[in-house]
C-alpha cells in the first residue's frame, strides 16, 4: 500500500470503532433505563407533556378524574354500581300521570285484509285435504284475526272442493260442520252459500259442473 492508502484504511477503521462504541453505548443506557422501571417522558414544558397532564389549567383541583371516573353526561355511571327505585318526578317533562300505576301489556293482531286471508286460509285448506285434521284448522284459525270477514273462509273452502275431488268435497263438509260454533257461526255459513248463488256464473268458468255438485 501507499503511504496515503494506508493512512485512509486506518481512518476508516477508527470511523467504524467509534460507530461501533456509540450504539453499545446506547444500547446499554436503554438497557439500565428499562431495568431501573423508569420510562423516558416527554418534558415538562413540551406540548405532548402538556396534553396527558390531569392538573387543571386553571389552577385548580388536584388533578385527579372527574367524578371519579364515571364517566360525564349521557353515560351509565360508575362501573358496580347499582341503582334502586326511583319514585317518578312530577316535574320530569316526561312525566305522564295517566301512564303511573299498573301496567298491562297485550298481543294485537290486526285484522286480516281480503287478499291476505285468502293468502293464509288457502294453503291451510289444501293442507287439510292430505291430513284431514279439523283442530289443526281450528287451531290455525284462531291465530288469525278473521274479524268482520269470518263468512270468507267458509266460501273460500267450498270453492276450493268444487275444483278437487269427491273426497275433497266430504273432508270440506265435515270441516264446516266442526268450524260451526268454533270458528265461525251458523250466519256467516248462510251468508258464504248466499255469496256463492250469487257468484255461480264466475265459479262455472273453473268447474262447468259446478250447480250439479
Amino acid at each position: 500500500w501507499t503511504p496515503q492508502e494506508k493512512l485512509l484504511h486506518e481512518a476508516r477503521l477508527k470511523a467504524k470503532a467509534k460507530r461501533r462504541l456509540r450504539r453499545t453505548s446506547s444500547r446499554d443506557s436503554a438497557r439500565e433505563s428499562l431495568s431501573e422501571g423508569t420510562e423516558p417522558g416527554p418534558e415538562p414544558g413540551s406540548p405532548k407533556g402538556r396534553a396527558h397532564d390531569r392538573r387543571s389549567r386553571m389552577g385548580k383541583g388536584r388533578g385527579l378524574p372527574k367524578k371519579g371516573g364515571a364517566g360525564g353526561k349521557g353515560v351509565w355511571g360508575a362501573p358496580g354500581v347499582v341503582y334502586g327505585y326511583q319514585e317518578p318526578d312530577a316535574r320530569d317533562p316526561n312525566y305522564d300521570e295517566v301512564a303511573q300505576g299498573d301496567t298491562v301489556y297485550a298481543t294485537v293482531v290486526p285484522e286480516l285484509e281480503e287478499g291476505e286471508l285468502e293468502k293464509n286460509v288457502q294453503p291451510m285448506v289444501l293442507e287439510y285435504f292430505e291430513h284431514g285434521d279439523t283442530s289443526e284448522v281450528m287451531e290455525l284459525l284462531r291465530g288469525l284475526n278473521l274479524g268482520s270477514r269470518r263468512h270468507a273462509v267458509p266460501s273460500l273452502a267450498v270453492a276450493l272442493a268444487l275444483e278437487g275431488k269427491a273426497s275433497h268435497r266430504e273432508l270440506t263438509s265435515r270441516l264446516l260442520s266442526d268450524l260451526v260454533g268454533r270458528v265461525v257461526t251458523p250466519e256467516d255459513i248462510a251468508w258464504a252459500f248466499d255469496k256463492m248463488l250469487r257468484e255461480l256464473p264466475d265459479l262455472i268458468l273453473d268447474t262447468p259442473e259446478a250447480p250439479q255438485v
